[in-house]
């Protein structure tokens, strides 16, 4: 979306237009024309007394993203309700996320079990922003851990200082069968702690050469508890709810589940969780987060995913169950502590309710995002009560929707094809730095335009937002900036 307007940057940050400045925010919006200001909701009355030369250039404001919002006290607390136990197990659990791993744990303040391939050696390093059980923070991490300790890695060119955390997926194999798995961007190689490993990394030059690598940055794990504890029947009913609107606009969805939804292959239920509602529960999802992306092998997941001689000195599983515990909330593994902890984090909090934000909310419901981004779902009878009975507003359906050729990855994960994607949840989005799967833009609106794609081939059909997306670009600059600062104030 180009502004044709001239403008110049001014020192505290806003725009500074030839004919007017426009600052645009949840809490601020002010129009000024010279020395005179007015409220966007005065324009329309008084727009009479404007000649038609300056009238037009209000029709040609330009709508834009108002940014990350700040951080705030509240942003990583835990569920409110939660039994002195519950309290006691969210606060082991946050501090196993926080652990860094070494590879035989001999580096002070670390725990052993590091690769020997690996993303990073925290799980909060990952999940960062706006705090811990978030998503990429503003300084990558994968770029200090390359070298960390002696390691020899050198930084893939897909991995910069200001970008998000990434893992990588190659699209196929070198006989051209698809691949789709993790390839680990980095090894223990040349580090203090790793002995006589002596591994490579991935070929990632011929890999983006070729086209053949695709990226996931990390998904926000706040209020995945919520999310867990919503019972399959109230996730079918919400993808039956406004059917007749839904095929009008061209949004099918379906879930995770084997045939036509993307489900457990083992019990025949829906998953939910990761870019392609991959993973069943939490503990799943953070075994094999553990195992991928820190090389640390657990209960879950028990084979090393390099098994070469020479560069895995410990014991399998790394990561279990500890006996010899001497108090009862030391006893469970990591992933176990993971799990809990994530599950007892809260949700986001957005911003009150303001008129724009009131009025962006309607927008985004009457052009037909929430046909998929659906406002809020109902947790069942959960056994923590804090989590038993409860609305989960979490702008998701969590369905797979086709997305077209524009945002397929060509990678495959349970029953979900190459051009399918989770409806990603949009709590938490006023404070996320990066948008899409791998992290592609820090711009909503780009990332609101890329959602639209018209299949050009037989691999893939149109976006399933296409109609919803030009419903949006229809609509006047004004309600397309009240469109984004609702979602920024999610």
């Amino acid at each position: 979306m180009l502004n044709t307007v001239p403008r110049q940057i001014l020192n505290d940050g806003t725009e500074e237009y030839k004919e007017r400045e426009i600052i645009m925010a949840p809490r601020s919006y002010i129009v000024r024309f010279g020395g005179i200001v007015l409220s966007v909701a005065a324009i329309a009355t008084i727009g009479a007394f404007f000649s038609g030369e300056v009238w037009s250039q209000v029709a040609r404001i330009a709508a834009r993203d108002p940014g990350v919002r700040p951080t705030a006290a509240s942003d990583g607390a835990m569920l409110p309700g939660l039994s002195y136990m519950e309290k006691q197990v969210f606060g082991v659990g946050l501090e196993a996320f926080k652990e860094v791993a070494s590879v035989q744990g001999g580096i002070p303040d670390t725990e052993a079990g590091l690769g020997p391939r690996f993303n990073l050696d925290s799980c909060a390093g990952c999940h960062a922003h706006p705090a811990i059980g978030g998503t990429s923070p503003v300084v990558n991490p994968q770029v200090e851990v390359a070298k960390k300790e002696g390691a020899t890695n050198e930084i893939p060119s897909f991995i910069k200082i200001d970008g998000p955390v990434r893992e990588a997926r190659f699209k196929s194999n070198p006989d051209g069968t698809p691949d789709g798995g993790v390839h680990a961007l980095f090894t223990i190689t040349g580090r203090k702690d790793a002995g006589g490993c002596n591994i490579q990394q991935p070929d990632f030059r011929t890999a983006v050469a070729r086209q053949n690598v695709v990226f996931r940055i990390p998904t926000p794990v706040f209020g995945a508890g919520l999310i867990e504890a919503i019972d399959d029947d109230a996730l079918l009913a919400n993808l039956m709810a406004n059917s007749a609107r839904k095929q009008g606009l061209g949004i099918r969805g379906r879930a995770n589940m084997k045939g036509r939804r993307n489900t457990s292959g083992n019990d025949g239920t829906i998953t939910r969780f990761g870019w392609k509602a991959q993973n069943k529960s939490l503990e799943i999802f953070a075994g094999e987060a553990y195992n991928v992306e820190q090389g640390i092998t657990n209960e879950l997941f028990p084979q090393e995913r390099d098994e070469t001689p020479r560069c895995n000195s410990n014991a399998t599983p790394e990561s279990r169950t500890n006996y010899a515990a001497a108090t009862p909330l030391e006893v469970p593994s990591d992933v176990v502590k993971f799990a809990l902890f994530m599950r007892f984090l809260a949700p986001p909090a957005p911003v009150p309710d303001t008129d724009t934000i009131v009025r962006g909310r309607k927008l985004f419901e009457d052009v037909g995002c929430a046909m998929c981004h659906t406002p809020t779902l109902h947790t069942g009878n959960a056994a923590v009560g804090s989590l038993r009975d409860k609305d989960v507003n979490l702008y998701s359906d969590l369905m797979l929707h086709n997305m077209g050729p524009g945002l397929a990855d060509d990678v495959s994960q349970g029953n979900a094809g190459g051009d399918e994607f989770r409806t990603a949840p949009l709590w938490g989005l006023g404070k996320r730095i990066f948008f899409l799967h791998d992290g592609r833009t820090k711009d909503l609106l780009e990332a609101i335009q890329a959602h639209a794609s018209f299949g050009g081939g037989q691999q893939y059909v149109p976006s399933e937002a296409n109609q919803v997306v030009g419903q949006y670009n229809r609509l006047n600059e004004i309600d397309k900036q009240h469109m984004l600062n609702f979602l920024r104030a999610l």
